[in-house]
């Protein structure tokens, strides 16, 4: 145990990381077998440890910003749980059709008081756009006039929103630009909040997966939505989007996006938040977009996401005492861990957030891009 501890602490001190220090972003561990665990289980270990209670970090975005910019998950040996991982990326699409809904129910359908509470006021759940916002809420409608605006999104065009969450975007492009909205998700939870939220205005929630659509939009948006689909599955969902999208209309592609090409994501993540997802590179994407579409703009503003995760878990935290006899303790550390983990992963330019812009082959129209609102 010794051994393990010290090699633990040494590794950390590449991060400028103290084991029970007492800076915001040192260590304090609980329980001793905590350095072998995470020594022989890797990120995975790391976070089950923290939801176990063995160890905990007054600022653990601060600490975990640390460990990846300083690549530390490199210098312990990758757990043998990625196997699994691995062969099922190479042998398997474990985003098919038949689990197409395996996402919806075991992240979007764990309670929409969950979510209501976490989110802004119109239930985004994706990255706001902070250039002159200053609150969520202000973050959150500025992405959402931005997306409009991007694709010339106009009264009496039909728009299609690929994975629409709780209807956010669907009621903001009625309501504000006279759009009417088809939105696809597949979330049950998702489905029924968002109908009722869009009631009396031209949208229609379908509970649906994208590989069914067969009918034309004049635009077509899709928000946090391909993180879920799979790199075996990029070409397919962007066939689907060019034959449903209008010969001279626009596609919008909000993605959280990876520096690296990869085939399956943390394991942590897939054990507990997000099973079978992962996080497309701009190479998969252009490539699979290849043939079907030109890429018009791509515009990257991942800085944006740091804020917004962080007002995501201020609003957790502030509300926790609504739902926790619900969701209990042990929930309680996962999300924290979850969503400030997240939030260093893009402080620390591990992840990246981009909003592309696409056309048919066949348009002949000139593409002026915009970031002004």
């Amino acid at each position: 145990m010794d051994n393990a501890k010290r090699i633990a602490q040494e590794i950390l001190k590449v991060a400028d990381i103290d084991v029970d220090g007492e800076r915001p972003w040192d260590l304090r561990v609980h329980d001793p077998r905590f350095f072998g665990r995470v020594l022989a289980g890797g990120t995975l270990a790391l976070g089950e440890s923290y939801m176990d209670g063995w160890w905990d970090c007054d600022r653990l975005d601060e600490l975990i910003t640390r460990m990846l910019s300083n690549d530390l998950q490199r210098k312990v040996r990758p757990s043998l749980r990625v196997i699994p991982l691995w062969l099922k990326s190479v042998f398997l699409n474990v985003q098919r059709k038949s689990r197409a809904y395996n996402i919806g129910e075991r992240h979007y359908d764990l309670g929409n008081d969950l979510y209501g509470l976490m989110l802004d006021k119109g239930m985004n759940y994706s990255c706001g756009y902070w250039k002159r916002a200053k609150n969520l809420d202000e973050a959150q409608e500025d992405k959402l006039e931005l997306i409009c605006r991007k694709i010339g999104i106009e009264k009496g065009m039909r728009v299609l929103d690929i994975g629409c969450g709780w209807g956010g975007l669907a009621r903001y492009a009625a309501e504000r630009h006279g759009a009417r909205v088809v939105g696809i998700t597949v979330s049950r939870e998702q489905a029924e909040l968002a109908r009722a939220r869009c009631r009396d205005l031209p949208v229609e929630i379908r509970l649906q997966d994208y590989r069914d659509l067969d009918e034309r939009f004049d635009r077509i948006v899709s928000v946090g939505m391909i993180e879920h689909v799979g790199f075996k599955n990029y070409r397919r969902y962007m066939s689907v989007a060019a034959r449903s999208l209008a010969p001279d209309g626009l596609f919008l592609l909000h993605t959280i996006g990876s520096n690296r090409s990869a085939r399956f994501t943390d394991p942590w993540t897939d054990k507990y938040i997000f099973p079978d997802s992962m996080l497309p590179s701009l190479h998969q994407l252009t490539g699979a977009a290849e043939g079907s579409f030109r890429v018009e703009d791509v515009h990257s503003f991942g800085q944006y996401y740091d804020p917004t995760l962080m007002a995501w878990h201020r609003n957790f935290t502030e509300g926790w005492e609504k739902i926790k006899d619900r969701y209990g303790e042990r929930f309680f550390r996962m999300w924290r861990y979850y969503l400030l983990c997240s939030a260093a992963a893009f402080r620390a330019r591990q992840n990246q957030l981009w909003q592309i812009v696409l056309s048919p082959l066949e348009s002949s129209s000139v593409y002026v891009s915009t970031r002004d609102l």
